[in-house]
């Protein structure tokens, strides 16, 4: 057998590398990824075209997004062709249809622990007191949380005027009896004033306890524990009454996990090839994106920075999702 020479071979792998990106290419095609507007979901749809492109060679176009509108428009017009990071609770019902017609598909589950909301306290006031494990061991103990204004009454910071979580925390605060407990709800203004009052407290390794969610920024940044709510989520009883403003009398009721998955249409599915593995397998934990959302606020990173600075330090959470060819792809393409 005649050996080649090295810049032979070396050709020859390169062509061959150009015809398989080609052959990705054509059978991949023109994808449209949905970029929501908020800081995870936009890292996200950066990362998947990163992907998509680098990796199995489809012509991406990011699209700007929105919950309702998003879904919608791919249940009216087949339009974009992936929502990487949806909270499908709001919309269930329409999408769960258009999931039995076969219009659209569920993909991969975005944040495999689910979105989570809940009342939470700095980790090092939960290391200093073990006892504290629930709302009503928190609420049990006015004088760990002093309120600003009246240090013998306890603080109990809510939600952003005008948000949902304003109201379902009132009710909270309402179904746990937490003003007879000696607390007072205290109204943060805006997202700034609750992120701000989470700061100040960490920094000065003072009390606090509030409404917070994740994945966040904030999160990543201080580690902060969600409180037990010591009784399950009912579904029909949030409905009813927690999620309302005229709720009279609210039960003590946790806050559901929320599902956040990848939504693709049929169209997608029919012709992305193996980029459809991908968004069937690709997802992430709430720690690894709380972290990024940190990394990305300090650095005053956009979606596309955060999306190359994740994929160049975080192979071991990213490579599973692909196969070991197309990583090198990606990494090839960074």
């Amino acid at each position: 057998m005649t050996k080649l020479p090295f810049r032979f071979t070396s050709a020859i792998a390169a062509t061959l590398l150009v015809a398989a990106a080609s052959s990705a290419n054509a059978e991949c095609g023109r994808v449209t990824i949905a970029s929501m507007n908020w800081q995870s979901a936009e890292v996200l749809a950066a990362i998947d075209g990163i992907v998509l492109d680098k990796g199995y060679g489809c012509d991406v176009e990011i699209v700007p997004g929105d919950t309702m509108p998003t879904l919608t428009s791919m249940m009216e017009k087949g339009q974009p062709d992936i929502a990487p990071e949806a909270w499908i609770d709001a919309a269930r019902e329409p999408l769960d249809a258009a999931v039995k017609e076969g219009r659209l598909h569920y993909a991969a589950r975005s944040l495999k622990d689910g979105g989570i909301e809940g009342w939470w306290i700095p980790k090092y006031l939960a290391d200093a007191h073990p006892e504290i494990k629930t709302i009503d061991d928190a609420l049990s103990h006015p004088e760990l949380f002093p309120f600003s204004d009246d240090k013998k009454k306890g603080a109990v910071h809510n939600c952003p005027a005008g948000w949902t979580c304003q109201i379902t925390t009132a009710n909270a605060f309402k179904a746990w009896k937490a003003e007879e407990k000696g607390f007072v709800l205290v109204d943060t203004g805006s997202a700034a004033g609750l992120d701000g009052s989470i700061a100040k407290a960490n920094e000065r390794k003072e009390s606090w306890l509030g409404y917070y969610w994740s994945p966040t920024a904030i999160l990543g940044k201080y580690e902060m524990v969600k409180l037990d709510a010591g009784v399950p989520h009912d579904k029909a009883k949030w409905s009813a009454c927690n999620s309302k403003a005229d709720c009279a009398n609210p039960e003590k009721n946790d806050w559901a996990k929320a599902e956040v998955v990848t939504v693709i249409t049929d169209q997608f599915k029919k012709s992305g090839g193996p980029a459809v593995d991908y968004v069937n397998t690709r997802n992430w934990d709430n720690a690894t994106v709380n972290e990024l959302l940190s990394w990305m606020q300090n650095n005053q990173a956009n979606g596309e920075d955060g999306a190359i600075h994740f994929l160049k330090n975080y192979p071991h959470v990213w490579t599973p999702w692909v196969t070991p060819e197309i990583a090198a792809r990606i990494k090839a393409g960074l």
